[in-house]
């Protein structure tokens, strides 16, 4: 308990005291209420991050969990020769540092040294930029999709393993093929772990961080400071040294999260 308020609970306490502050040119750090939050609420910055990793949960999250799902069920089902390998392979890329497999797909989008520019060299075409500012946000999905699914996979395929074997066997003795058993057993039988992994998801693209702020040393004119509610209030507290609105941005994104994720597990826990 002493350890968990030290690491968990003073660093939120710290930050809410924080956000309670302003540091003025005249009067040094004074109280100001709820003003900080006042001004989070307007922030067109702000408001644009929140809105760029929403769209970002929106699309990837469903494909990343959906060819998480997709391996696991073919993995699960015994059809699938050398299955061990194929678990190891995809789940190599989670094992992989994120700033390591950041670094690593920066290179590859690279039109001037990476493999992008290579094959445009080679073959004399023009392929679209992946650090484009139109497609920078389709790459950092793919970028987290390489590096989850394997993540995800282990959660539906450790779900599976659960399941009674006999439940297969009644329904195979009634006539039931492979997708109705699918429909009909499996994917009710791991309705709690598509829950979690789903909730897993949905924090973690409102905690993007990493993959922004790396590219961004590659890429500065698709990814600013604002990219994502994280990365705005690092650039916030590290380069404009405004630690008090830093604090109260990751504060409210904080709540937008938890409540996200709470209506979410809500609904998947729902009995129908």
């Amino acid at each position: 308990m002493a350890v968990f308020a030290l690491v968990f609970l003073a660093p939120i306490a710290y930050s809410i005291y924080l956000s309670l502050f302003k540091n003025r040119l005249i009067g040094g750090n004074s109280f100001v209420g709820l003003e900080n939050y006042q001004q989070a609420l307007t922030d067109a910055n702000f408001w644009s991050a929140v809105g760029r990793v929403s769209i970002f949960l929106v699309v990837q999250v469903p494909i990343m969990l959906f060819i998480a799902l997709l391996v696991a069920l073919a993995i699960d089902s015994g059809r699938l020769y050398g299955k061990s390998f194929f678990r190891i392979s995809i789940f190599l890329p989670y094992a992989v540092p994120a700033v390591v497999a950041t670094l690593m797909w920066g290179f590859i989008y690279g039109t001037q040294f990476g493999l992008v520019g290579n094959i445009n060299d080679a073959f004399g075409i023009t392929l679209p930029d992946p650090l484009s500012p139109s497609l920078i946000l389709t790459s950092i999905g793919n970028i987290v999709t390489w590096e989850f699914v394997g993540y995800n996979m282990l959660i539906f395929y450790s779900a599976l393993r659960t399941i009674p074997t006999t439940l297969y066997e009644s329904a195979e003795i009634d006539g039931a093929g492979e997708l109705r058993i699918i429909r009909s057993i499996k994917l009710p039988a791991i309705r709690g772990a598509l829950v979690i992994a789903t909730i897993f998801s949905i924090i973690g693209s409102f905690q993007l961080f990493n993959e922004p702020s790396i590219l961004q040393n590659v890429a500065p004119n698709a990814i600013t400071t604002y990219f994502t509610p994280n990365l705005y209030a690092y650039s916030l507290s590290f380069s404009g040294q405004q630690y008090n609105y830093s604090a109260t941005v990751a504060i409210v994104m904080g709540l937008i999260t938890m409540v996200i994720a709470y209506v979410v597990q809500l609904r998947g826990t729902k009995e129908s």
